[in-house]
């Protein structure tokens, strides 16, 4: 397959990898049987110790856009070492022409057209800033009324050249939240951002866990919720509704109480003030027309009862 050349918009992807020789051969192949291929696939290894940097090698010998960069050994995990990674990636392809930067996972799959129709989404929309699609992960359900269909996971997220610049790339945020920053900054300077849901990737590992248990993950998506500004009324909704998944109240409670703890603590934030009024204003706003929705269903539910309790029995006689 070859880069199409009737497509107006070219790509470029990175990956920052480490340790991943379980799924990284699954994700470059999902790559290279892409009806419409990348200009350049930089991708990462962040002192990587098991097969991975070997795996990517062996792709690249026969795909001359896909490039290995190594970076030294990070110690530990963390999502700054991610940034780190992404920007050594990114001095690879500066110099490139191309219209739209992507940040790709390295434990992700996808259809063979997945990047064609993303690309194509950027053709259609001049104003978009970055798209996505949304995961699919055995343990993840959203929901959109409480996750914006405006933001664009962090397991893939395509960027307009222009806009990738306008916000500055991607900040290192030690705790998380690098994917989450880049595109809400991206709305807040006026790009549209969309997730589209007729398409979704598949996450091959559990998401959240690299550093402990899924009850910790949990735990610490509150203390990440809080540092990035979640309004408490929306958190506090947030949490509700996920009291009701499986496994029933445990999922929500941790998330609660991990933004509470980070409260209680006076965490510093690592986000502008002006991000995250921005941000609240956008929950606020999400918290009410998903009220008014609710409200406007009851009362046509109401209003259906009420009808077929005074609809006069038929008695079978014309008029």
């Amino acid at each position: 397959m070859t880069n199409d050349p009737n497509n107006r918009l070219s790509y470029v992807l990175i990956t920052p990898a480490r340790n991943e020789e379980k799924y990284i051969e699954t994700t470059i192949r999902s790559v290279i049987e892409q009806t419409v291929l990348p200009k350049k696939w930089v991708i990462v290894s962040d002192g990587s110790t098991d097969l991975t940097d070997q795996i990517v090698m062996r792709y690249a010998a026969s795909f001359p856009w896909i490039d290995l960069v190594r970076m030294p050994a990070n110690q530990g995990r963390s999502f700054a070492a991610k940034v780190r990674c992404f920007n050594a990636g990114y001095k690879q392809v500066k110099d490139l022409k191309y219209d739209i930067i992507g940040n790709l996972d390295a434990d992700i799959s996808f259809e063979k057209d997945y990047f064609g129709f993303l690309v194509g989404k950027f053709t259609e929309i001049p104003e978009l800033g970055v798209a996505g699609t949304p995961f699919v992960e055995r343990s993840v359900t959203y929901d959109y009324r409480f996750t914006n269909i405006e933001h664009v996971s962090g397991a893939c997220q395509l960027f307009r050249r222009s806009c990738f610049e306008d916000v500055g790339g991607y900040s290192p945020i030690q705790g998380g939240g690098i994917d989450w920053v880049a595109v809400t900054t991206a709305r807040m300077k006026g790009w549209t951002t969309r997730t589209f849901t007729e398409k979704v990737c598949f996450h091959l590992k559990g998401i959240g866990t690299g550093n402990g248990s899924q009850w910790g993950a949990w735990f610490r998506y509150g203390q990440k919720d809080y540092s990035l500004g979640n309004h408490p009324l929306w958190q506090i909704s947030r949490s509700l509704y996920q009291m009701a998944k499986r496994p029933v109240f445990v999922k929500g409670s941790l998330v609660l109480m991990g933004y509470l703890w980070s409260a209680l603590k006076r965490t510093e934030r690592p986000i502008s003030d002006e991000l995250m009024v921005f941000h609240r204003g956008e929950q606020m706003n999400r918290l009410r027309r998903t009220f008014q929705k609710e409200k406007h269903r009851q009362g046509f539910q109401s209003i259906s009862k009420v009808t077929r309790q005074t609809k006069p029995a038929h008695d079978g006689k014309r008029v």
